[in-house]
């Protein structure tokens, strides 16, 4: 199964383009968020309390560019395609997509004419596992909350 997520707000030409999969004969279930394109072909929600039971049955994960459902993904060992979602003003999706893929644990989906083929890759490429970064700001918290603060001069007004 192929397992489609576009997060908690609108990605319709992925939803689109996931339904076309559908409609090809692939089994696809779809997460569509706020979007306004309601799928046809494939089975679909708009917003669940969690993805667990999607995860766990789908085959390949396809997936905005979020960095929340990107390392939620990675960390189960699903292959994941990620897409870039370029109604984001920002474009930082392709900015995690490109260092997730860069670190060979992702494959990146720059176009949507090209997804079936890289659902397909993506089924049969071997990724590396994600160990996320050491993180240091409870020490950094800690060191803050324990410095006296700095007596200044005072400045006339």
């Amino acid at each position: 199964m192929i397992f489609v997520t576009v997060g908690t707000t609108e990605f319709d030409d992925l939803v689109r383009a996931a339904d076309q999969l559908a409609a090809a004969g692939h089994e696809v279930v779809i997460q569509i968020g706020r979007g306004l394109v309601e799928p046809v072909h494939a089975q679909w929600f708009r917003f669940a309390p969690d993805l667990d039971t999607c995860y766990e049955a789908a085959d390949v994960v396809v997936t905005h560019g979020g960095l929340g459902t990107v390392t939620e993904v990675l960390h189960r060992r699903i292959p994941l395609v990620g897409v870039s979602n370029h109604d984001r003003y920002d474009r930082h999706q392709d900015q995690i997509l490109q260092a997730m893929e860069a670190a060979g644990h992702l494959l990146w989906c720059r176009d949507l004419a090209d997804l079936p083929q890289a659902i397909e890759l993506a089924g049969q490429r071997e990724f590396l596992p994600y160990v996320p970064p050491q993180s240091h700001i409870g020490a950094v918290i800690s060191e803050f909350l324990q410095t006296p603060p700095a007596r200044g001069k005072r400045q006339a007004v």
